[in-house]
C-alpha cells in the first residue's frame, strides 16, 4: 500500500467480488494450528488471516496468548499462502513488536478501546508508521469513546483506517453474547462516512449457529467486510471455542450471502417505494402527534401531582406500564427490546415534562 492510499482506496483497488474477509483462530494456539488453518482458508474467500497473539482476559490464570513467539507464525503464513495478516494490539511495545514482523494490519480491541490512555499510547507508537489499523468498538455502548479512539489514530498520521463492530455487554439477557446495538455504528457511519465496517460476527454472536444471520444483516447494512473466527477443530480451542467455525463452514456462509445493490431504477420498484414511503411520512406525522397529545396529558398529571404534593415518580405504576407495553408489543411482532427503549424514552420526557408543570 503507497503512503497516500488509504483502506478504502485500497479496497476498491482489490476489486473484490464479496466483502474482505478477515479470518482465522481466535488465538494462535500451536504453529501447526495456525498454519493448518491458514492454508485451508488460502482456499476460500479469506483476503486476511486473522490470529490472536496476546489475549486479554477477564481473569488472571487463563490462557492469555502465545506472545511474540506467534508473530513469527504468522510471517509463515504470509510466506507460504500469501494471505496478509493482521493481530490485535493493546499496548506499544505490542506495536513495536508486530511492526518488527511486518504485520500488515494492526487491530485495537475493545478492552483498548475503552482507555484513551492505552490507545494515545498505541497512537504515539505507530506516528510515521504506513500500515492499516482497524479499531473496534468499546465493550460498553460508548460512541464517544469509539469515535476518540479513531481521531487519536487519525491524528497519529495514520491514513489507513478501518472500524470493527463487534457488539456490546450488556446485563440484559438477549439473543447475543454482544448487543450488536447497530444503530452505534451507523452513527459512527455519520461521523466518519469513509471508514470502512467490519463487523466481527464472532464476538456478537458468540455461538455459530446464528453467524450467517448477522453477517447478512452487516452486508443489509452496506457493510465492507467481515472478521469471523475460524479454526480447523473448533470445539477444542484455547478460547472462545463456541463462536468459531470451520474453513469448510466459512466457505459455505460467504458462497451464500447476499451482497445487495445501492439502488435501482426499474419502474415497479421505485412506484412501490415511494407510495410505502408516503405512508411511512403519514404515519410518523400521526405519532408524533400522538406523543405530543401524550405529553399534554403528562402536564395535566404534575399539576395535579404538584397541587396535591404527590411524588413525580411512581415506580409501580411505570413497572405496570412497561410490562403490559412488552406484552401488547410482542403480541404485535415487536421485540421486547424495541418496546423497551421507545417507552423508556417516552417515561423520561413525561417526567421531564411534569417537572416543569408546577
Amino acid at each position: 500500500m503507497e503512503n497516500t492510499a488509504t483502506f478504502k482506496t485500497w479496497l476498491e483497488g482489490m476489486q473484490l467480488e464479496h466483502p474482505l474477509v478477515i479470518a482465522g483462530p481466535c488465538s494462535a494456539e500451536t504453529e501447526e494450528q495456525v498454519l493448518q488453518t491458514a492454508h485451508q482458508l488460502k482456499n476460500t474467500d479469506t483476503n486476511v488471516f486473522r490470529a490472536g497473539i496476546w489475549k486479554p482476559r477477564t481473569r488472571p490464570g487463563q490462557f492469555e496468548g502465545v506472545g511474540e513467539i506467534g508473530l513469527k507464525w504468522l510471517q509463515k503464513v504470509k510466506e507460504e499462502t500469501g494471505l496478509l495478516v493482521t493481530t490485535e494490539v493493546g499496548t506499544a511495545d505490542h506495536v513495536e513488536k508486530a511492526l518488527q514482523h511486518d504485520i500488515d494490519i494492526l487491530w485495537v480491541g475493545a478492552r483498548t478501546t475503552v482507555n484513551p490512555f492505552a490507545v494515545q499510547e498505541i497512537a504515539d507508537a505507530l506516528k510515521g508508521v504506513d500500515k492499516t489499523v482497524l479499531i473496534k468498538n468499546p465493550v460498553n455502548p460508548d460512541l464517544s469513546l469509539w469515535l476518540g479512539a479513531v481521531e487519536r489514530i487519525k491524528n497519529a498520521g495514520i491514513q489507513q483506517l478501518g472500524v470493527i463492530h463487534r457488539g456490546f455487554s450488556t446485563y440484559q439477557k438477549t439473543e447475543y453474547r454482544n448487543n450488536p446495538k447497530w444503530q452505534i455504528a451507523i452513527e459512527l457511519k455519520k461521523e466518519f462516512p469513509d471508514l470502512p465496517m467490519i463487523l466481527d460476527p464472532s464476538h456478537i454472536c458468540g455461538r455459530r449457529d446464528t453467524i450467517f444471520d448477522t453477517c447478512q444483516m452487516a452486508l443489509d447494512l452496506r457493510y465492507e467486510g467481515l472478521m469471523i473466527e475460524t479454526h480447523i477443530d473448533p470445539d477444542n480451542a484455547w478460547s472462545d471455542a463456541m463462536q468459531q467455525i470451520t474453513p469448510n463452514r466459512l466457505s459455505e456462509i460467504t458462497k451464500d450471502l447476499k451482497i445487495r445493490i445501492d439502488n435501482t431504477n426499474e419502474k415497479d420498484y421505485q412506484h412501490k417505494i415511494k407510495a410505502f414511503r408516503k405512508d411511512l411520512d403519514v404515519l410518523d406525522k400521526n405519532l408524533l402527534d400522538l406523543l405530543a397529545h401524550r405529553m399534554g396529558v403528562a402536564s395535566k398529571i404534575g399539576r395535579l401531582k404538584h397541587e396535591k404534593n404527590v411524588a413525580i415518580l411512581q415506580s409501580d405504576r411505570w413497572a405496570h406500564v412497561l410490562e403490559k407495553m412488552i406484552v401488547n408489543g410482542e403480541k404485535n411482532g415487536l421485540s421486547q427490546e424495541f418496546i423497551e427503549k421507545i417507552f423508556k424514552a417516552i417515561h423520561i420526557e413525561s417526567i421531564s415534562v411534569q417537572q416543569r408543570s408546577k
